[in-house]
């Protein structure tokens, strides 16, 4: 496992699939801040609220400067799927490649649930400045709040 990147470090930049077949990668969004939020499977309850909740958040998102990528390892026709489903504001991108960035940030992780082990995304966001270096993190978030709770550190940078 690498050793987990944090803040002050400049966000790795490595190209993700997204849903429209094109790829997706942080300096794509460079110039503003960027909110990369991970989370562990589309159309689950923990992350269909999460990803609701940033959407509708993303207007205020757009008017601190702050672009929005939400990310799994889920392929990107999954992906398509569930932001028609609820309707989300927020582009998602897939990151199903080995050595793909949540290997990079160390937090594709291994997990364990009723005695079983096995490798899961661990729900974590970034808060990238506009100069591309990470300004905090958020590790094993609690969904409840936390795009409010982003937002209010994005409006601070």
């Amino acid at each position: 496992m690498s050793e987990r990147i944090g803040v002050g470090d400049a966000f790795p930049d490595i190209a993700m699939a997204a849903p429209d077949g094109g790829t997706v990668k942080p300096s794509d969004f460079a110039g503003r801040k960027l909110v990369v939020f991970f989370y562990p499977k589309d159309d689950t309850p923990g992350c269909t609220t999460e990803n609701k909740d940033f959407s509708a958040l993303a207007d205020q998102f757009a008017a601190a400067g702050t672009a929005l990528l939400g990310v799994s390892k889920d392929p990107p026709k999954k992906h398509q799927k569930f932001a028609e489903k609820h309707g989300l504001a927020a582009p998602l991108a897939s990151d199903a490649e080995e050595g793909g960035l949540s290997d990079a940030l160390g937090i594709w992780t291994e997990k364990s649930m009723y005695g079983r082990t096995y490798m899961g995304m661990e729900r974590t966001t970034y808060l990238v400045g506009a100069d591309g270096r990470i300004a905090q993190v958020w590790n094993k978030v609690k969904v409840k709040g936390h795009a409010e709770d982003v937002l209010a550190a994005a409006k601070a940078l």
